[in-house]
Formats: structure tokens, C-alpha cells, sequence
């Protein structure tokens, strides 16, 4: 009998009817997997087959626009889900009202953050404190008829290949000698699979991954850090005898875990890779391929994509394996990816309300690291000779100076599409780039003249830590003295005063956290949640920690 390894995973939900979704699960064999909901709505696949595990990605049709309903999975016809006496509500799929002659469009409420190590299972907080993940929940499951998020963007670092666990790392001790190369680190799509295990099985996360749909986007831990900091990096990386399986087995681990249900049942019919590996009775080499080439030529593939929700418009951009690393041309987008951006920004111009950039690096970061981003990419270009150079590429790689501002014609470049999808009578009531990675959180505006507001959000750690030192940098790089400080480095490196100007209107915070983006009309609402422990609560349980609100604040007048 088949039984479920891991999932369901709600990730696509339908603004457009309201009608679909779809569901991602991992099974112990081949088998059918199959969606039954209490409104009679459902849906079956087979599954297919990687590296012998087994997956399907079950569409679900027949739904209800506006409704919530409960849903069961099952395995060749054997009911797997709900778990038996989980204690935890209904899994769900809530799907919108569709907006219509008299029907505005709905509101949609979005939760965002990045950077989640997976907490030991003997103490759900472990050394990084809460999970604002797990906590969030803990307190829905708690109260059922909390509005809950519409969705919820996990905005890179997913998983941690290359800072396992110490659980993860004993597993790995008892399959391989981590003596060898790449020592306690993941090497294959078999250790991949145990971190999507170690990171979704907890039951916390795994009820509220079965209700709340899900969007992803890979960022450096998912492969390694410095993923693709720089053409040296990678002629490095490729010359070491363990990166290629490594990298492959992160890519491929990504599509299987994490893509496919960023992908609407449409996206999935019509994409030729899905199609031939779940034809094939093994669809690993024909996965194992695709992968080569993405990697060989990030052009070939898109990770990046866009969904709509309502009159609220996201674009999710992949910004780490379509760079461009040569020195003399470098870019956060390779030109194909920044003619898609475009062309998905400007489309439908005043058909929508808000625009949303999803990027795991943010685009407007402190003055202080911004200006030695531009810094050290001019050094690393040549700018003050080659000393300088070697100079920039090992302050690059120390200091992971890698963010936008790191690539300094795309950190313009996206300045000026936001200033034109800003501009005029049909521009958007907002325009925010969604970030995380850098380890706190912060509201930033740039100084220009649109009639859209424009906002910088960025969120992180959902679970992590940063240490004092790093704390007292951030802080610093927002100061007074840390701009007086980037002009300095700007003198040095002849790199001049930034295309524009921003500002910090809320932050720093620090904590394990997480946005919420609740959008309805032109209006616009932001909120940070942090995870705390509470006091006297039972170390590890399911009440030792909540979530405080440290910032609710409108966005837009009358918001």
C-alpha cells in the first residue's frame, strides 16, 4: 500500500475563475494520487518517478469561487490525509471571488520572508529562537477563523545545502565518509530530498503548507552561498570534482520540490519537461538534462514567473541563475530575463493596481553597503588596476557583496522601469519590490517624482540569526555616518553618486519575522510579525512562542 512521505502542499489557487488548484505530494511508490474535496470538487494523477522517489502534482477542478472547502488526499484509492488524529483543523483550499459586472476585485493578502533553517525536531525554536513559520501555524490552527494569508512567498533560502542541521549532518556522516569532499554539506539528490523531509515534515509546517497556498523562489543556500557571485567564482566551482553534481542535484531538487506548483495547470500542460517525465517510466535523466543545460546556459530556462491576483500583479524574477558574470558586462538579468520583466511590467498598463517584485535580494539596500557594492564591482572590473582587483573579488566573496547595487546598470535599469510603470493617469496606486536575504527588516522609499508610491519591503529571517557584529553593521549602513562613510568609497572607486536616492522609512527590525501585504482597491496595509517566546511557555511545544505585531502602517492615504 502507498502511503505519503511528504505533503500535500497547496501551491496554485485560480484568481482568474476561482475554479482550480493544484496540490504537490511525495508517495513511497508508484501510484495515483488523488483530491477529494467536500464540495465534490477534485482531482487524480499518476506519479511520476526521480531518483526513485515519486511525486505527482494533482490538479483540482470543480471549485467554488469564494468558498473554502476541506479536501482529502489518497493514494490508490487509501485515504493518507488528514493524518489520523492530528489535532490540527481541516486542510483547505480557499479560493477567491471572482470580480464581475458590480464586483469589485477581491483583496488579497499576501505573507512574505526568506531564510528558514529547518528547526530540531526535539525544539521547534532550536538556537535560532522561534520560527515565525511554525508560529504562524500554530496560531491559525489555533484559531481557525483567523483571516489567514492568500498566499504565502518564500522568498529563497528554503533550504540550507551547504549549513545542514546537525541531525541532517549525523545522517550524512552514517551514508558517506565527510571526510571527502563536500565534507558536511549535501552532494546529491538523495541528501536534497532529506532537507525538503527535515524542512516540511514538521507538523506545523506541514498542516499550514496543506491550506495556505505557497509561491517560491530559489536564493545562494538553496545551491550554496555565493551562488553565482562572479565569473572567478564559478570557473572555481566547476573545477572542483563534487560542484557539478552538486549544482545539478540543487536544480533538480528545485524543479521537483519547489517549481512546479509556481506553475498553473496550464503552465504545467504546456510545459514540454513535465510532459516527458511524466510520460517516462523514469523521468531523471530527462530531468537530469534540463538541469545541465540550466546551468551551462542560464538562458535556456526561466525560473522566473508571474501570476495575477485580481487587480494585484506579481512578478517573481530570478535573480540568481540568470546572471550575467562577466565582468566587463555583468547583470543581475540576462537580457532575455530583463526583456521579460518589462514586457510583464508594462503589460496590461492600468489594468492593475498594485505592482509586486518579488526578488530575494533587495533592489534598495543601506547607502553604506550599497555604495561598496558599486565599489568593489569597479574594482573587480579594473577600475583601479588589477591589485585593486583581486583586492574586490575576495571582499566580494567575504562580504557577500552580491545585491543589486553589486551589478550597477541593472540596479538603474530597474529604477527606470519602476519610474515608467509609475508614471502617468494609469499608473498602479503601488509599486514594491518584495526582498529578504540580508537577515532584517526594513521600509525604504526612493526619491521619485511618480504617482505611484514605491516601497522597498524587505523581510528576513523567518528562522535564523544574526549575529551583534552584523547587527551593528546594518545599523551603521543606515546612519548618517555610514553615507558619509559610501561616498568615501565612491571617491575611491570613481564610481560617482547613485542614479537615485532612497530613504528608510521603517527599521531596522531584528528577529525571526514575517510581512503581510493586504492590498484591497488602491489601498495598501503592511505588517511585520516577530516570533517571541512566551514566558512559562513549554520549551519546544506548540504555545512556547507567538507572534507580535511591531508595525502596522498604511501605505497608501485612507489605506
Amino acid at each position: 500500500m502507498a502511503t505519503l512521505r511528504l505533503g500535500p502542499l497547496l501551491r496554485h489557487v485560480d484568481w482568474e475563475t476561482g475554479g482550480s488548484a493544484t496540490l504537490w505530494v511525495e508517495a513511497d511508490r508508484p501510484c495515483r494520487a488523488e483530491v477529494r474535496c467536500a464540495d465534490g470538487a477534485g482531482g487524480r494523477a499518476r506519479t511520476f518517478q526521480i531518483a526513485g522517489h515519486h511525486y505527482a502534482v494533482v490538479p483540482v477542478s470543480g471549485l467554488a469561487p469564494g468558498t473554502t472547502t476541506a479536501y482529502e488526499v489518497l493514494l490508490d484509492g487509501v485515504r493518507v490525509w488528514p493524518l489520523p488524529d492530528s489535532g490540527f483543523p481541516p486542510s483547505t483550499i480557499t479560493t477567491p471571488a471572482v470580480a464581475g459586472p458590480g464586483r469589485a476585485a477581491p483583496p488579497v493578502r499576501i505573507t512574505f520572508g526568506s531564510c528558514r533553517h529547518a528547526a530540531p525536531p526535539a525544539d521547534r525554536h532550536g538556537p535560532h529562537g522561534p520560527d515565525a513559520l511554525d508560529t504562524l501555524a500554530a496560531r491559525l490552527a489555533a484559531h481557525p477563523d483567523e483571516p489567514r494569508p492568500d498566499v504565502l512567498l518564500l522568498l529563497g533560502d528554503q533550504v540550507y545545502a551547504d549549513q545542514p542541521s546537525q541531525e541532517t549532518r549525523q545522517w550524512l556522516a552514517a551514508r558517506r565518509d565527510l571526510r571527502d569532499p563536500p565534507g558536511a554539506q549535501v552532494a546529491d539528490y538523495e541528501e536534497y530530498t532529506r532537507l525538503y523531509d527535515e524542512s516540511w515534515r514538521d507538523p506545523e509546517i506541514r498542516w499550514l503548507l496543506s491550506t495556505v497556498p505557497s509561491l517560491h523562489m530559489f536564493d545562494d543556500h538553496d545551491v550554496i552561498d555565493d551562488w553565482n557571485t562572479s565569473a572567478a567564482w564559478l570557473a572555481e566551482m566547476r573545477a572542483k570534482p563534487w560542484w557539478r553534481e552538486r549544482v545539478l542535484s540543487g536544480l533538480m531538487s528545485y524543479w521537483v520540490y519547489q517549481h512546479l506548483g509556481n506553475l498553473s495547470p496550464a503552465e504545467l500542460a504546456a510545459d514540454p519537461l513535465y510532459g516527458a517525465v511524466c510520460s517516462a517510466p523514469d523521468g531523471t535523466e530527462a530531468l537530469r538534462a534540463f538541469a545541465s543545460a540550466a546551468d551551462s546556459d542560464p538562458a535556456a530556462v526561466r525560473w522566473s514567473y508571474r501570476r495575477d491576483f485580481g487587480r494585484t500583479r506579481l512578478l517573481m524574477v530570478d535573480t540568481r541563475a540568470a546572471r550575467v558574470l562577466e565582468e566587463d558586462r555583468r547583470a543581475m538579468l540576462d537580457p532575455t530575463e530583463e526583456q521579460w520583466l518589462r514586457e510583464n511590467a508594462l503589460a496590461g498598463h492600468g489594468g492593475f493596481d498594485h505592482l509586486l517584485i518579488g526578488s530575494s535580494l533587495p533592489w534598495l539596500i543601506p547607502p553604506l553597503i550599497h555604495d561598496a557594492e558599486v565599489w568593489d564591482a569597479a574594482l573587480c572590473r579594473g577600475e583601479r588596476g588589477p591589485r585593486w582587483a583581486r583586492v574586490g573579488e575576495r571582499l566580494r566573496r567575504l562580504a557577500d557583496l552580491e545585491h543589486w547595487a553589486a551589478f550597477p546598470g541593472s540596479f538603474a535599469a530597474l529604477g527606470d522601469l519602476i519610474e515608467e510603470v509609475g508614471t502617468g493617469p494609469r499608473a498602479p496606486a503601488t509599486v514594491a519590490v518584495l526582498s529578504g536575504d540580508v537577515h532584517h527588516a526594513y521600509v525604504a522609499e526612493p526619491r521619485i517624482a511618480t504617482a505611484a508610491r514605491v516601497f522597498q519591503l524587505t523581510c528576513s529571517p523567518v528562522h535564523n540569526s544574526v549575529p551583534g557584529v552584523v547587527k551593528w553593521g546594518f545599523r551603521l549602513g543606515w546612519s548618517r555616518l555610514g553615507r558619509w562613510l559610501g561616498r568615501g568609497l565612491s571617491r575611491h572607486g570613481r564610481t560617482g553618486r547613485p542614479p537615485l536616492a532612497w530613504r528608510r522609512t521603517g527599521g531596522p527590525w531584528f528577529g525571526n519575522q514575517l510581512m503581510t501585504l493586504s492590498l484591497s482597491g488602491r489601498e495598501a496595509r503592511l505588517r511585520l510579525d516577530q516570533a517571541r517566546r512566551r514566558r512559562g511557555g513549554r520549551r519546544g511545544g506548540r504555545r512556547a512562542a507567538r507572534l507580535v505585531s511591531v508595525l502596522d502602517r498604511r501605505l497608501t492615504p485612507g489605506g
